[in-house]
């Protein structure tokens, strides 16, 4: 990301080096009189306030009360980097924080900053339709009070905003698909694989879009052929727990429902109308919760409906193209006259997105879908000014809008180039069970592979230093499904204040039953 000053706090050794603790001082109180601060000044991403003692690492002694389970062999599992037994190998722990002169109202940096139950934060996961070093394709992330995410369009390159943004794998888990062109849901098949790899175990992937004018063109038939394309990874990767990871929870709705519901539950509502690009099955969507709401018109040309079910939305966020094509066909290295045509047949030229801005009249109006060039920038804007002259701005990937009914402000996210993933979060699989329940693997390895080249691979002997002799691991350490109590489960997987108290408790307590598990 753009013009990031971070301070790395702890650095990778062999030997192990104490984490140094993420400061509790709060930042500056921005937001004087009816709003708050940033939060924490210094706050790592992972293993925020969780230390490891020296002596801790060479010898701990809670191995059987943390997994209840007889077996020897289990040392790291869902510990993220917070080794159990005599662990050789380097430590590597996340702890990057904002320099004091970058905590500003104008900076927003991940997990620094909870929301209040009545707030909304969006952030820009993706922003173009051509991928580029610096934008990957569409993808919205919204996130609600209450705890919840819902992400909107799932484009290519957007996973490395979502983990950079600090969220565990596991967390991408409603997608709701505007239409099909690849630049909309090509991380999909990303997520699928290794968010059920790391943690999307107790649960499906939910998938919401929009059907076809052919059961070929809807979004389940899309699913069906990603699981087609994706059999041999999902095969290989039954050596790991997956549980409930393959399977997926598809939501197609009619597209041509204009207004219907497709999702009400925990107090989001979610309704969709038709989009006018390229073909049948394209659609849109406002996202209802306590009294706010935001839209996302996905691609398209300029529509009514839009500016119907978008009317006095609090955030209106529309696709929009610069109107001169010499400009927008070198971007995409294509002659001039097919940017010209399709714009005019499939998307949003500024001046008309100006129009419809006007039309719907929304507290903020949002552009995204397009690219981040200082010189068609301005021509945007000049063209958006044509027709609207209220609050605008660029979802370019990073922006970050925080959104209550008093204010409505945007900032600049601050993600890391190379962020260390966040570990998978508990909350959904503690509300499930109680407690987190790690699945057996469906295959062992010895399924997997033929014996001639598993004989090829080189010996342990042959490639460690001689003296070195770390514990390996080739075999799943238990038999049956391995079940960690709440109060057991490490902090960097309780780190949502929807979830679990300062103490780490779980706050949606219920009554369960467990069987089969260790």
């Amino acid at each position: 990301m753009k013009n990031k000053i971070l301070l790395q706090l702890v650095i990778l050794s062999i030997s192990f080096i104490p984490f140094i603790n993420a400061q509790d001082d709060q930042g500056p109180n921005q937001y004087k009189g009816d709003y708050k601060g940033t939060g924490t000044k210094a706050a790592g991403y992972v293993n925020n306030k969780e230390t490891v003692a020296t002596e801790d690492i060479n010898e701990f002694k809670n191995q059987n009360d943390i997994f209840q389970t007889d077996t020897t062999q289990l040392k790291a599992t869902l510990t993220s980097g917070v080794p159990l037994g005599r662990w050789n190998e380097g430590l590597m722990f996340e702890g990057i924080a904002p320099m004091d002169h970058m905590v500003s109202a104008a900076n927003w940096y991940p997990n620094t900053e909870d929301l209040l139950e009545d707030e909304i934060r969006i952030i820009f996961m993706g922003s173009s339709p051509l991928i580029r070093p610096g934008q990957a394709n569409t993808s919205i992330l919204m996130q609600f009070g209450n705890g919840k995410n819902l992400v909107f369009d799932i484009g290519e390159g957007s996973v490395a905003n979502f983990i950079g943004a600090g969220l565990a794998l596991n967390e991408i888990n409603d997608i709701f698909l505007t239409h099909l062109h690849v630049d909309h849901y090509g991380a999909l098949p990303y997520v699928y694989m290794f968010g059920a790899w790391n943690g999307r175990w107790n649960e499906p992937l939910r998938v919401t879009g929009p059907s076809g004018s052919e059961p070929k063109y809807g979004t389940a038939h899309m699913v069906e052929g990603m699981k087609m394309m994706t059999e041999w990874h999902r095969d290989a990767f039954d050596v790991f727990p997956i549980g409930r990871g393959w399977e997926i929870e598809v939501n197609e709705f009619d597209f041509t429902d204009d207004g219907g519901v497709v999702y009400d539950q925990d107090g989001i509502k979610v309704i969709h109308w038709q989009q006018a690009h390229c073909k049948d099955g394209a659609s849109a969507y406002r996202v209802e919760f306590k009294g706010m709401s935001v839209v996302f018109s996905g691609d398209g040309r300029p529509n009514k409906l839009t500016a119907k079910y978008g009317k006095d939305a609090d955030v209106l966020i529309t696709e929009m193209q610069v109107e001169v094509a010499s400009i927008s066909s070198q971007v995409y290295g294509v002659p001039a006259v097919l940017t010209r045509y399709t714009i005019d047949t499939h998307h949003n030229p500024a001046y008309a997105a100006g129009k419809l801005y006007s039309d719907a009249n929304p507290r903020l109006a949002m552009a995204t879908h397009t690219f981040d060039d200082l010189y068609a920038n301005n021509e945007m804007v000049a063209e958006v000014r044509e027709h609207y002259n209220g609050p605008f701005h660029f979802g370019f990937d990073g922006v970050v809008v925080n959104v209550t009914k008093d204010k409505i402000w945007v900032r600049d996210g601050q993600l890391p180039d190379y962020p260390n993933a966040t570990p998978p979060q508990a909350g959904s699989a503690v509300a499930e069970n109680g407690g987190l329940i790690v699945p057996v693997p469906r295959k062992k390895r010895e399924d997997m592979q033929n014996q001639y080249i598993r004989d090829m691979q080189y010996q342990p002997e042959e490639y460690y230093p001689e003296g070195y002799q770390p514990e390996l691991t080739y075999i799943w350490p238990s038999d049956k499904p391995i079940f960690v109590p709440t109060e057991k489960i490490p902090a960097s997987m309780k780190r949502r204040r929807t979830d679990f108290d300062a103490d780490g408790n779980f706050i949606k307590k219920r009554d369960y039953k467990l069987d089969n598990v260790e």
